[in-house]
C-alpha cells in the first residue's frame, strides 16, 4: 500500500527558513569577503588572498588567546557538569519542594549576561563589593583587578553561579523520566546507591548530558560579555579570550581583514570541537 505524503506543512515553516538563511548566510558571506581583502577606507578593497589567515595562525596573540579559551572551557565543564548532576540527584521529585527548587534554579538563567558581569564586577570590588571586602577582612589578599589568578577565579565562580542551573535542569528532566519501577527493582535486588546511579540514572541522563556539555562548551568557549565587563581582558592579557581579542581587532583597531579571518577560524574551531564532543559522547552511548 502506497502512502501519500502531505508536504503542505513545509509552506508554514518556509518563511522562517528563508529568514534564518538570509540572516545567517549574508553576514557569513560578508565576513568571508572581508577575510580575503584589505581596505584603506573610502570603500576601496584590495585582494589579500590567504594573507590574513596565515598571519592569524602564525600569531602568538592568537594561540595565547586560544589556550585561555580552552583552559576556561575545560575548567567550566569539569566543575559545572559534576556539580549539576550532584544537585539534580538531591533535588526533591515530589511535593512543594519541586517548584521551589525549579524556580531557584531558573533564576540565574533569567539574568542577562551584561547584568551578570556588572553584578560580579561590583561584588568583587575590594572597596564596596561584599565579596572583595569580606575576603580582605579575613586576611585574604584578593584583588581581581591586579592579580591574574584572582581574575580567573572570579570569572570561573561567576560562570558556575550563572550556568550550573542549566546542567541541573537538564539532568533533572532526565531523572524525573525514570519510572518508579526501576527504583523498586533496584531496592529488591539490594543495589547500592552507586549501582543505582551507574546503571539506572546515568543512562537516562546521557542524552541530556550530551546537550548540556555541548551547550556549556559552546557558551564558555564563546564567552565575551561577562569577562569584558568584569576584567576587560585584564589584568594585562590574562583574561583576553578570542572573543575579546576579536572585538578589539575589529572595533578598536578597525582591522577588518584580520578580524574577519580570525572570526572564521574561531567559527571553524567551535564546529570542530563540538563535532568531536558529539562524536565521542554518541559513540560511547551506542557502545553502552
Amino acid at each position: 500500500m502506497n502512502k501519500t505524503w502531505n508536504n503542505k506543512a513545509w509552506f508554514m515553516v518556509l518563511p522562517v527558513l528563508v529568514l534564518v538563511a538570509f540572516s545567517a548566510v549574508v553576514p557569513l558571506m560578508t565576513v568571508v569577503n572581508y577575510s580575503v581583502q584589505d581596505t584603506f577606507g573610502n570603500n576601496e578593497f584590495f585582494w589579500a588572498g590567504a594573507e590574513w589567515f596565515s598571519d592569524t595562525l602564525s600569531s602568538e596573540r592568537f594561540w595565547s588567546s586560544l589556550q585561555r579559551n580552552l583552559l576556561f572551557s575545560f575548567i567550566i565543564l569539569a566543575i559545572e557538569v559534576p556539580l549539576g548532576i550532584f544537585i539534580a540527584l538531591n533535588m526533591p521529585k515530589k511535593g512543594l519542594g519541586v517548584p521551589v527548587c525549579l524556580v531557584l534554579m531558573a533564576l540565574p538563567l533569567l539574568i542577562p549576561w551584561n547584568v551578570v558581569g556588572t553584578i560580579w564586577q561590583i561584588f568583587g570590588r575590594v572597596d564596596i563589593g561584599l565579596l572583595g571586602y569580606s575576603l580582605l577582612a579575613i586576611g585574604v589578599d584578593y584583588n581581581y583587578v591586579r592579580d591574574p589568578i584572582d581574575a580567573w577565579m572570579t570569572l570561573v565562580v561567576m560562570d558556575v553561579w550563572h550556568w550550573t542551573s542549566l546542567v541541573v535542569l537538564l539532568c533533572y528532566a532526565g531523572l524525573v523520566s525514570i519510572p518508579e519501577a526501576y527504583y523498586q527493582a533496584a531496592r529488591i535486588d539490594g543495589a547500592s546507591r552507586w549501582s543505582v546511579f551507574r546503571y539506572i540514572e546515568l543512562p537516562k541522563m546521557k542524552r541530556v548530558l550530551l546537550i548540556a556539555v555541548l551547550l556549556r562548551f559552546m557558551d564558555s568557549f564563546m564567552i565575551y560579555t561577562e569577562p569584558f565587563v568584569v576584567t576587560g581582558g585584564g589584568p594585562g592579557n590574562s583574561t583576553t579570550f578570542l572573543s575579546i581579542d576579536l572585538v578589539k581587532m575589529a572595533v578598536g583597531q578597525f582591522d577588518l581583514g584580520p578580524a574577519a579571518a580570525l572570526s572564521i577560524i574561531y567559527f571553524l574551531i567551535i564546529l570542530l570541537l563540538s563535532w568531536i564532543f558529539y562524536t565521542v559522547m554518541t559513540s560511547s552511548d551506542q557502545k553502552g
